[in-house]
């Protein structure tokens, strides 16, 4: 029987260089329906993007998270970020997660799923989670976007505690915000597209 395989630990990946993931101008936040609109041609002709959710945290024991606040959708040149307090777009996210012509790639997505079924009552079709991908490879625990990125780049994908227990509900997003969210989803994308490459 063969050896499970291990990930590069914290320590190695905290001496690698930074990943150049999305730029902030390369980040677009819907507001309205005609900028959700354009999403969906732009999402639709590319046919894989990354995905991914953001949430705000919870700390009280038992209390339900209200999330997902933040949908992400990333191609290659590009991230768009749905915020699910903007309603107009909310036809647009539907569209997105029911389609089966855009595959939706991330890094496990069970709580992601599991919160929009909660929140907008569909299940998403078209998803490809990255953590069965590596199980598949012989990696017996789940590999997140910080060991993916370090194993197939040698890099660093920059990961802030701050950021991701910050308040993702909020209507404003911060740049740091804004960053973290674009490239978690970008991430998945490149690394799906390393693992394709590599087989």
């Amino acid at each position: 029987m063969s050896q499970p395989k291990s990930p590069p630990d914290k320590t190695q990946i905290a001496e690698l260089e930074v990943y150049a993931g999305l730029e902030l101008e390369q980040v677009f936040v819907v507001t309205n329906e005609r900028q959700a609109n354009l999403a969906i041609d732009e999402l639709t002709q590319v046919k894989l993007v990354g995905f991914d959710t953001e949430s705000k945290p919870t700390f009280a024991k038992g209390q339900k998270s209200e999330g997902p606040h933040v949908l992400q959708f990333a191609t290659s040149e590009k991230a768009f970020i749905f915020q699910s307090h903007v309603t107009e777009s909310h036809p647009a996210i539907m569209e997105l997660l029911k389609s089966a012509a855009i595959t939706k790639i991330g890094f496990g997505l069970g709580g992601d799923l599991s919160q929009i079924s909660d929140r907008f009552g569909i299940r998403p079709n078209s998803i490809v989670d990255l953590d069965r991908s590596f199980r598949q490879l012989g990696y017996r625990n789940s590999i997140g976007a910080k060991t993916a990125v370090a194993m197939l780049f040698n890099r660093k994908l920059n990961k802030s505690k701050s950021v991701t227990t910050s308040n993702w509900a909020q209507r404003e997003l911060s740049d740091r915000q804004l960053l973290y969210a674009a490239n978690d989803a970008y991430a998945a994308l490149q690394v799906y597209h390393a693992l394709e490459a590599s087989r």
